[in-house]
């Protein structure tokens, strides 16, 4: 993990789509300051992972095999608080969001915008700040707007 005085980002992903980590730690293993120290295809093993190598980011589908929505990041975050999570999901949903940020993510970002903000929300998250798609914002502000009016 160490080159130079220069201590690179590690990475975990935790998805059950092969194709997807594929893509991920192809992307990951073209940054200089990215090492991919591991992977998960359930949300029991993600939990173990980072266990075993308690990785700067984590990156987390929403929907494995095993586990569904928030559960994993609950359990990693109780464990250990100052986990950074990252969920990479199709689901834009306000609720899926809202519950995963809720259970402790740092960001949340569509798989089909990955190509464009996946590198660059690593680095945020791994700087402390929290990356959110745009378009998961923009869900977010308005169910939060609707729920204001119904006060």
């Amino acid at each position: 993990m160490e080159t130079g005085d220069v201590r690179k980002i590690s990475v975990f992903t935790a998805d059950d789509h092969d194709l997807l980590r594929a893509g991920i730690a192809g992307m990951i293993a073209g940054e200089a300051d990215m090492v991919l120290v591991g992977e998960a295809v359930t949300g029991a093993d993600a939990v173990r992972g980072f266990r075993e190598f308690i990785p700067d980011v984590m990156l987390m589908d929403l929907q494995m095999p095993d586990m569904h929505g928030a559960r994993p990041i609950e359990l990693i975050r109780a464990e250990f608080p100052f986990a950074k999570i990252v969920v990479l999901t199709t689901y834009p949903g306000d609720v899926n969001a809202r519950n995963a940020l809720l259970a402790g993510a740092m960001g949340y970002l569509l798989k089909s915008a990955l190509r464009e903000g996946l590198i660059t929300a690593i680095r945020a998250v791994h700087a402390g700040q929290h990356c959110i798609s745009s378009e998961v914002a923009q869900e977010l502000a308005e169910h939060i707007a609707e729920r204001s009016k119904i006060i």
